[in-house]
């Protein structure tokens, strides 16, 4: 940064950019010790950011893509529903898809932040809720023909208080309506009291630096991140992308599944990334249409995912990103009634894959292969009645199991990715504390070996979780994709292998369920769930030896597959630890397997 573009230092610039990030991680780390229930205190299923007084997004830290990105969308509408009569003291719930958020499950606390009379910023706090009201007990609802069906409480930017004291008529609505009313309200005040803690922070930082100096810092933090986004865009090639990817099919209602296509136009001499998504499926009667804020943030984060890794994600750096949508679209354009029900996850996954593996048709180096995609049984709604103690009902999202991470022209995938759009910005749960918290035993969670993605970079390996209840009948709403559209690979990587789900009742005859299930599990019966491994990036035939060796050792790949994909020969044991790579053999196997390749 020059001093001719900018009036304020460059080191206070960067100091006051992270403060407040600070204030973010603050936010975060109060809501996590706070919640009550597992999927935000044990999962971290929640995000916090700050967005200007004329809805800008100003600073995400570490909240998910998928839920951070559209958050400017809600601030918005909070001010156009209230215009005029916003005031210090307010906050505002906001869960409507239409309305810029995700999809319902994701209540988002808004607290506006004035300093001198003006609101100068709203701190955000976006928290995925065990139960929200829905016709079933699941915060998903893959079949919900529409929002009737689907059943939710939809709150459109709801004044929740005013005066800092609570709006009591929406606590009995929630209240009335929530399976897990004492839970809930927990929640929302961890969330509620997260952004509070911004509005203390962020009044502070005003009164340290004086509102000139923060609104002139505001305003020279996003030129210089669209600066940094006009350059990095000028080392792309001038190219026009068009990728195309498939959901799974939705037994009953969808056979073919969803055929989903981005197209991705780059000019460099502007400095600009179009993105159109027209060209997608209308509205579809099920909970799969992704709401503007869902696919737009899935986009723009797999769009950063290929792009330098230190780039400011903030209103600067998204002027130079350019969208185009339909009309009626499953893809960020679905009208009402449709259902937004996993609008978070499933096709937003599907997207954040087709988009950053476009880039690898830039050349190698660039872009990633597609990671493991699908909420399967590890990551399952579970609800029933606890009769440890006195019966009482319980709902939970549980996260412990997690999806193969992509591989990128430099590193393997991640084990711990989780699902694309949360790219490993969640935790996953603490077995022992999901077993504390609910009548439920974890029989296994492994690695399952064989099931990466090869490639010169390998992705990461699938996981499989195996998990029943203690004392009485339980429930698990499992709404998966990736069981049969193969996460892919780039650039001559090859697929990993896509996720199962069964029904144990005895070890002789387990039941393969659908991809989308609702299955009511007594004791003795458990569910079995593999996730879906991540793709490979370039050549399997040019992975280094030393890594292939590593990956045999440590039990992700067998020796059998780093000879016949890898092209790997080795000599002596893993049993007493003589296992070496055979050099001139391994050299001589693949020159054989190029030669059967060519012909």
């Amino acid at each position: 940064m020059s001093e001719s573009q900018t009036t304020l230092d460059p080191v206070l610039i960067s100091v006051m950019a992270n403060r407040l990030d600070g204030i973010v991680r603050e936010m975060t780390n109060t809501l996590l010790r706070s919640a009550r229930s597992a999927v935000i205190s044990s999962a971290r299923d929640f995000s916090c950011c700050l967005v200007t007084g004329q809805d800008e997004l100003l600073a995400p830290a570490e909240g998910l893509p998928v839920h951070i990105f559209g958050c400017h969308i809600q601030t918005a509408n909070m001010r156009k529903y209230h215009e005029g009569d916003i005031k210090r003291g307010d906050a505002y719930l906001d869960n409507d898809p239409y309305g810029g958020n995700t999809h319902p499950a994701d209540h988002t606390f808004m607290v506006p932040v004035f300093f001198e009379g003006e609101h100068l910023f709203t701190a955000v706090s976006k928290c995925h809720m065990a139960d929200i009201g829905n016709s079933i007990p699941s915060s998903y609802f893959v079949r919900a023909r529409d929002v009737y069906e689907e059943g939710a409480l939809v709150f459109p930017g709801v004044r929740i208080q005013r005066d800092f004291e609570n709006i009591e008529d929406i606590m009995r609505m929630c209240r009335a309506r929530i399976r897990v009313p004492d839970q809930w309200y927990g929640d929302y005040l961890a969330g509620l009291g997260s952004a509070r803690v911004a509005e203390r922070r962020l009044e502070a930082f005003c009164e340290k630096y004086g509102k000139e100096t923060v609104k002139t810092f505001m305003r020279e933090w996003f030129d210089y991140s669209e600066r940094r986004m006009i350059d990095n865009i000028r080392k792309l090639p001038k190219a026009s992308l068009v990728n195309k990817g498939q959901s799974d099919p939705l037994e009953g209602m969808l056979p073919d599944g969803l055929e989903l296509t981005v197209k991705i136009d780059i000019d460099p001499n502007e400095g600009k990334i179009n993105v159109d998504l027209r060209d997608n499926p209308p509205s579809v009667e099920a909970g799969l249409n992704t709401s503007l804020g869902s696919a737009t943030s899935a986009v723009v984060g797999a769009i950063f995912n290929a792009l330098d890794k230190d780039l400011p994600r903030n209103e600067g750096a998204f002027r130079r990103l350019e969208f185009q949508y339909a009309e009626d679209s499953v893809v960020a354009a679905p009208t009402f009634p449709h259902s937004c029900s996993v609008s978070t996850t499933n096709v937003s996954e599907r997207l954040v894959n087709i988009t950053q593996s476009a880039f690898a048709q830039l050349g190698d180096g660039m872009g990633l292969s597609e990671g493991g995609a699908g909420l399967g049984a590890g990551m399952a709604v579970i609800s029933g009645q606890d009769l440890r103690r006195e019966p009482e009902p319980y709902v939970n999202r549980l996260m412990l199991s997690t999806n193969g991470g992509p591989a990128s022209s430099e590193a393997d995938g991640w084990v711990n990715y989780a699902i694309p759009v949360i790219a490993g910005l969640m935790y996953r749960d603490s077995v022992e504390v999901d077993e504390l918290k609910h009548p439920i035993r974890v029989e296994s969670l492994q690695l399952v070996t064989d099931s990466a993605g090869a490639g010169r970079r390998r992705g990461a390996p699938a996981q499989q979780i195996e998990y029943g209840p203690t004392h009485a009948p339980m429930m698990a709403v499992i709404s998966c994709d990736g069981q049969h559209s193969q996460p892919r690979g780039v650039l001559g990587g090859l697929p990993g292998t896509a996720g199962e789900t069964w029904l144990i009742e005895d070890e002789t005859q387990p039941t393969r369920l659908p991809n989308v299930a609702q299955v009511t599990l007594n004791p003795g019966q458990r569910v079995r769930g593999r996730d879906s491994a991540g793709g490979g990036y370039g050549d399997p035939l040019e992975r280094e030896t030393e890594r292939v060796i590593v990956d045999v050792l440590e039990g992700w790949e067998t020796i059998e597959k780093a000879n016949d994909i890898y092209g790997v020969i080795f000599t002596g044991e893993i049993e007493d630890e003589s296992l070496e790579v055979n050099e001139a053999a391994t050299e001589a196997r693949r020159k054989e397997l190029r030669e059967a390749r060519a012909n």
